[in-house]
């Protein structure tokens, strides 16, 4: 499975980012391009440790029972839950937010899976430094396909 610890992978999301448009209509999903931009980056973020997401009780409770089911070679399915913290309810300024993930998902790979591995998932709590570059790649994957970039 694809990890954005591998440098032709970056470049691959890196290039794709680039072609999405303001107006790229989403195939599903409610968030806009620049909503969905914002959202990748802030997951970046917290992978990170420039952002902080809280793990609720249930999530400390059953999350790791979702953790194989998150790691899948499998894409993630339309419309999957997501964190609260990770809803983009406001309207976003796309440019902005394609440069801020292109910075996030910058500093995640050059920070490598052992910087990653320091952080715990919102969900399912402590991820290994690849599991950590393989989920990020799903991710930013999974919303760029919503956009059919």
């Amino acid at each position: 499975m694809s990890t954005l610890f591998d440098p032709a992978v970056r470049d691959q999301l890196l290039a794709r980012i680039e072609r999405l448009r303001p107006d790229s209509n989403r195939a599903w999903g409610k968030m806009d391009a620049a909503q969905a931009l914002a959202h990748c980056a802030l997951a970046l973020e917290a992978a990170t440790g420039d952002a902080q997401l809280y793990r609720s009780l249930p999530a400390r409770l059953i999350g790791w029972m979702f953790k194989g089911w998150l790691l899948q070679a499998k894409p993630f399915a339309k419309n999957a839950p997501t964190h609260p913290l990770l809803v983009m309810r406001t309207p976003a300024e796309f440019e902005r937010e394609k440069a801020r993930l292109v910075v996030a998902l910058r500093k995640f790979h050059d920070a490598g899976p052992a910087s990653a591995a320091r952080y715990e998932h919102a969900f399912v709590g402590a991820l290994t430094g690849d599991e950590w570059g393989r989920l990020q790649f799903k991710h930013v994957d999974h919303h760029l396909r919503q956009f059919g970039a």
